[in-house]
């Protein structure tokens, strides 16, 4: 391993940090074309830099690769410590990859404070890579907490009208839930000795009433960020009212900090709690996935209807997830379900990314997100709706897109552990198409209608082909070779069936 392999981490989250400080020093917004490229270049860096963390990734043995450690504050037996396995790698080139298009995204729309807007969401991808990189749990805490900044801006300075309202909520949603998250990682540190999340994960035994009263305390702090019902209500408003840079992110990275925290630290540290708690989890994702999808039936605004579709599409996620240890004899041998939330999280990146786009193309014509101000906008931008009818199908779970991919594979272990679970679940896929379809149709396709603005669209230009096109390549390739991802997640995940079985005995 050459020196740049052992500072792929460190350059993936400091390259986009140190971009954002760049951009933000061309100041006003005269500058602005030099603040466009700045963050176009020091994005596609970001990106170009996570490349090697998947060619160059061991998808045979597993474990933590691409480590790198230097001692931070000693006296507090705090590290520098990275590493990614195959339940981080993903993400982290995920954001990366989705940061480049955000960047895009705004290129035009954006005409205040640019160097502000593009130096946020660089520095939030640093942050965001931190995150999922950190092997130390302070660390972790630390970048988990610095992400939410960049996003109250964004929301707060250039969200809609009621963005203020939306920000706050946001902030204080997912910042009072963390709170319990550092009494737990203290805790653990007293036992194992160290910060390290690895020497947590290795802890002998926690005696079950500690491991409740710690899995409650990663409960309020993940559940918030996935965000599960009931705690869910901060994530419509914060859509509805971010631009739309801030969705596509918000949806295809954030929500996954929380599913990645039960990854990383319930499944594996408290797993007697975790089965304890099994079927109150399984029946919130059933919740999220059904009522929280015919919720989005009735949606009117197109943004608000998407943000819930992407409620109910987590919901799949910690359904795999807690599915995983759901069997009251022991630990579930076959992991299906587990590595098919690990999927849905991917994909959920990808869809919920280009649905968010997409209205966005529509509102920087329109600027309205209301159902009812469209219709028949096939007959003025039909490359568009060709692009939006994919990615459509993909959240509606179409077969040969990636949104298939991880529900199949959820369902199939659901199945294996009960088929009326199974049953329920598959019900997304009738309420997706259904809140999906429905809007497609009245928005693309039907009468044009009283609106003159209609008769104003452009079809999408070609920057904005260009990003749709890198989507859709993304959707298509995951769903028609999905292996290219399971490889990558299969070693990890088998690695923590085993770390929780042995745990078990």
């Amino acid at each position: 391993m050459n020196i740049l392999d052992t500072h792929l981490l460190s350059l993936a989250i400091w390259i986009p940090v140190i971009a954002g400080v760049v951009v933000l020093a061309t100041g006003s917004d005269k500058n602005a074309p030099a603040a466009r490229w700045l963050a176009l270049i020091g994005a596609l860096l970001g990106f170009l830099i996570t490349i090697p963390l998947y060619t160059g990734f061991d998808r045979l043995n597993g474990g933590m690769q691409f480590t790198e450690f230097h001692q931070w504050i000693p006296v507090l037996k705090l590290n520098y410590h990275l590493g990614v396995d195959g339940l981080s790698v993903l993400f982290v080139i995920l954001n990366s990859f989705t940061t480049l298009l955000v960047v895009l995204t705004g290129w035009k729309v954006i005409q205040q404070r640019v160097a502000q807007y593009m130096a946020a969401f660089l520095i939030m991808s640093g942050t965001i890579n931190g995150a999922f990189a950190s092997l130390d749990a302070i660390l972790f805490y630390v970048f988990f907490e610095a992400m939410l900044i960049p996003m109250y801006l964004i929301i707060g300075v250039w969200g809609g009208p009621r963005r203020v309202y939306a920000s706050i909520k946001f902030f204080l949603y997912t910042l009072l839930g963390s709170l319990l998250m550092l009494v737990a990682l203290i805790y653990l540190s007293r036992v194992a000795g160290s910060f390290e999340i690895i020497d947590m994960q290795n802890i002998a035994k926690i005696d079950k009433n500690t491991q409740i009263l710690l899995f409650i305390a990663f409960f309020m702090s993940f559940a918030v960020k996935v965000p599960m019902f009931p705690v869910h209500t901060w994530l419509p408003d914060a859509h509805v009212e971010a631009p739309t840079g801030g969705s596509m992110v918000l949806a295809a990275i954030t929500l996954k900090i929380g599913a990645y925290g039960f990854l990383r630290f319930v499944l594996p540290i408290v797993p007697d709690a975790s089965v304890f708690f099994a079927p109150m989890m399984i029946v919130l994702s059933l919740i999220a996935v059904i009522y929280v999808g015919m919720v989005a039936l009735v949606q009117t605004d197109m943004k608000k209807l998407v943000a819930y579709s992407s409620i109910s599409h987590m919901g799949f996620v910690t359904l795999g997830m807690f599915l995983f240890v759901a069997t009251a004899g022991g630990y579930m041998l076959n992991d299906w379900a587990l590595k098919g939330a690990i999927m849905q999280m991917v994909s959920h990146g990808f869809v919920s990314a280009a649905m968010f786009m997409c209205i966005g193309v529509m509102y920087d014509r329109m600027h309205s997100r209301n159902i009812a101000d469209y219709g028949g906008v096939v007959n003025k931008m039909p490359i568009f709706a060709s692009f939006m009818m994919l990615f459509a199908m993909a959240n509606a779970g179409l077969p040969g897109t990636s949104g298939f991919v991880g529900e199949f594979m959820v369902i199939i272990g659901a199945v294996q552990v009960n088929f009326w679970i199974g049953a329920l679940a598959a019900l997304t896929l009738i309420f997706g198409a259904a809140y999906t379809l429905w809007m497609y149709k009245r928005v693309i396709f039907g009468d044009v209608g009283s609106n003159p603005h209609l008769e104003e669209l452009t079809d999408a230009t070609p920057r904005e082909i260009f990003i749709l096109t890198i989507l859709a390549i993304a959707v298509l390739g995951m769903g028609l070779y999905p292996e290219g991802f399971i490889q990558i997640v299969h070693q990890a995940a088998n690695d923590l069936r085993d770390h929780i079985m042995n745990s078990k005995l």
